[in-house]
């Protein structure tokens, strides 16, 4: 798992800026101590899928509606509901560095974000490359909070994968994750490739967001990018 510096400098608001070096080498110094820190794990399960429109989607009993997702997942059979985490020394990293050292505090969210993303990346290519030698193929994953995705769909996801039990990761009455770091989402399976839909920063309407990913900005290819 390669930590992508370009998408931490992205969290921290370089767009189309170019770090200065001090920024530069404490990102490196945060990269390294999460590296040491943080304990990757995952869970991933596989579920039937109905759709019936324009917006109700079934997941083998675990309901909900929403219009973005469907559109994510139209043509798909089945769907993997997957929750991946850094795990709990991150999570100490950063309450750490949030007393001590504000700037530092700052850089290390980024980096543990990024971290985040490309151990998700990670696995989603793994999981589309088993999938595909089966003739099915994966569509990007999609989490709660994207567009009208409500985000207490989380509940759902953890509890089906029995992500507390097995991996630690917990939720509050809010809906956020702990250790903070966590992520959930659904991934579409159907038996046609198809073109990739949006996700992430594109299902999103707040065009001017300073951490929206633009062509070009991020050194990934966006169309890639949303196979993950």
């Amino acid at each position: 798992m390669e930590t992508d510096r370009k998408e931490a400098l992205r969290y921290l608001g370089y767009g189309k800026q170019p770090a200065d070096e001090a920024v530069s080498r404490l990102l490196e110094e945060c990269i390294e101590e999460l590296e040491k820190a943080a304990v990757p794990r995952f869970l991933m399960r596989e579920f039937p899928l109905k759709m019936q429109a324009p917006d109700g989607l079934d997941f083998g009993g675990y309901r909900t509606k929403s219009l973005n997702l469907s559109k994510n997942l139209a043509g798909c059979e089945k769907a993997l509901f997957m929750s991946a985490t850094l795990g709990a020394g991150a999570d100490r990293l950063l309450t750490k560095y949030g007393k001590l050292h504000v700037a530092k505090a700052a850089v290390m969210q980024a980096a543990a974000a990024a971290m985040t993303e490309a151990y998700c990346n990670e696995l989603n290519g793994r999981w589309r490359e088993d999938y595909k030698k089966g003739g099915w193929f994966l569509r990007p994953r999609f989490s709660p909070g994207y567009g009208d995705f409500s985000l207490s769909f989380q509940k759902e996801i953890l509890g089906a994968l029995e992500a507390e039990k097995r991996i630690g990761i917990t939720l509050t009455d809010g809906f956020l994750m702990m250790p903070s770091k966590s992520v959930t989402a659904v991934i579409g399976i159907s038996k046609e490739e198809s073109p990739c839909g949006p996700s992430g920063c594109e299902t999103c309407e707040k065009k001017d967001c300073t951490f929206r990913r633009q062509h070009g900005n991020t050194g990934r290819d966006q169309k890639k990018e949303t196979y993950f």
